[in-house]
């Protein structure tokens, strides 16, 4: 439909060293609630595994792939990955996904 919205999700998927949980879950919370503020972003969750204990996952929307984009760039994102690193086994998994079905029920 032409009047539906340009829709892109970027994922981030965090593998933290052991015993680094706690803290790096603080750090994406403080995240979320700093990228839902962006006036571009759609929402985004933070999720943790049920099958890989300590994995964390962020699904953001965003309201186009150039929105999500030029997030990657931003002050919020390089915060968050600053404060993260000191956490993480692994560097983070971040994909950017065209939206098929995705949408947001507001």
């Amino acid at each position: 439909m032409p009047d539906d919205p340009e829709l892109a999700v970027l994922t981030v998927r965090f593998d933290p060293m052991p015993g680094s949980e706690e803290p790096l879950m603080a750090i994406l919370a403080q995240y979320v609630v700093v990228t839902r503020q962006v006036a571009t972003n759609r929402n985004i969750d933070l999720l943790a595994s049920a099958s890989q204990p300590g994995r964390l996952l962020l699904v953001e929307k965003w309201e186009s792939p150039a929105a999500a984009r030029e997030h990657l760039d931003s002050p919020e994102m390089a915060a968050m990955a600053a404060a993260a690193v000191a956490h993480l086994a692994t560097r983070p998994e971040v994909d950017l996904y065209d939206a098929i079905s995705a949408h947001d029920l507001y």
